[in-house]
């Protein structure tokens, strides 16, 4: 999958050196918007505030709204009830699931009415039937192949079966790699590492169907026939690493994981499109940064990198500062977190 950018823009790019400028609102220069959810509509299950106005003002500008998302233990009609009780716009067809990329994944490597060892929830299950293969529960069943995806159900007896078969032979794939979940009380172990008790049993690693493996995104542009989108995340391993996988631009927000001092020490293949505090950032053109003489200002700040550090100074929108500080420090290499703390504490004082 590539992404055309809107024709005042220039093309995507790997590793590009500082966040892009967009004179129209994104909700009009792109298509359909490709949302990550925990982090970025919600946090651990509470509605994050003004996400769901944002959604439905961008809808009503003609963005068609996407919901894809590496959980793989709910179904797409219970996520988009979930969402609906938050106010967002969502039907079941709107949520691309890992569920989903893994079952396509498989269906793509057996025959129709292959057994398939579940080791997750009914979300998995649900997508197998779709795709035409048959879920079974036990190595028993000779499956030929072993899918693992996250549930808070998934027991000593799942993972028992599932490393059975894999290593009798059959094809392991996994919903999605994330090692954590956020949670109200912190992060909490997820899928990634409940995934390396059968590698670890086996020997054998699986294939990963979720972001930021292409896999995911792939099949949100199939189900959407999206032309230009605009991948919307909170984490740079996962959302904005997959954007960068499959050539989309992206969106990332600072309401969930990663934050301004995670941003500004991104490595080229996990830096954003563009940069916003929440979505309202889709609704709203973005201002370029200006740079002259290694210096980079937007908004009201300026940033710049001396031997030893960089430094920020100005006032203004902290959105902005980020913007100059993160041009600042993709434009040379060698920034680190003890370089970049000054300059990010000055910012952080201004949120």
């Amino acid at each position: 999958m590539t992404s055309e950018a809107p024709a005042s823009q220039a093309p995507a790019q790997q590793g590009q050196d500082e966040p892009r400028g967009c004179a129209d609102p994104l909700d009009t220069a792109y298509d359909v918007a490709l949302l990550d959810l925990d982090g970025v509509v919600y946090l651990g299950g509470t509605a994050i505030p003004g996400a769901a106005q944002a959604l439905r003002k961008a809808q009503a500008a003609g963005m068609r709204l996407a919901y894809v998302t590496n959980n793989a233990f709910r179904t797409p009609a219970a996520i988009a009830a979930l969402l609906t009780s938050f106010g967002a716009p969502a039907t079941a067809q709107d949520v691309v699931t890992s569920a989903q990329a893994a079952a396509r994944v498989l269906a793509e490597r057996l025959p129709a009415g292959a057994p398939v060892l579940v080791v997750g929830g009914s979300g998995l299950r649900m997508a197998l039937r779709e795709r035409g293969l048959r879920p079974v529960s036990t190595a028993m069943d000779r499956p030929r192949a072993v899918v693992q995806g996250y549930s808070p159900d998934v027991s000593y007896s799942m993972l028992a079966e599932g490393g059975l078969a894999v290593a009798a032979g059959a094809l392991f794939v996994a919903s999605n790699g994330d090692l954590t979940l956020p949670g109200r009380r912190g992060k909490q172990p997820g899928n990634g590492s409940l995934v390396q008790v059968i590698a670890t049993a086996t020997g054998v690693q699986p294939l990963v169907a979720g972001k930021p493996e292409p896999p995911l995104h792939q099949e949100s542009v199939l189900r959407t026939g999206a032309k230009h989108p605009l991948v919307v995340g909170d984490r740079l391993d996962t959302d904005i690493e997959a954007a960068h996988r499959v050539g989309a631009d992206s969106l990332l927000v600072l309401t969930g994981v990663t934050g301004p001092g995670e941003a500004v020490l991104a490595p080229p293949s996990r830096r954003p499109t563009y940069l916003a505090e929440d979505l309202a950032g889709l609704l709203e053109p973005h201002p370029e940064v200006k740079s002259a003489d290694g210096t980079f200002s937007c908004g009201g700040w300026t940033a710049h990198r001396t031997q030893d550090q960089l430094e920020l100074s100005g006032d203004g929108e902290r959105i902005d500062g980020l913007r100059a500080l993160c041009a600042a420090a993709w434009a040379t290499e060698g920034v680190t977190a003890d370089s970049a703390r000054p300059a990010i504490q000055r910012l952080e004082g201004a949120g």
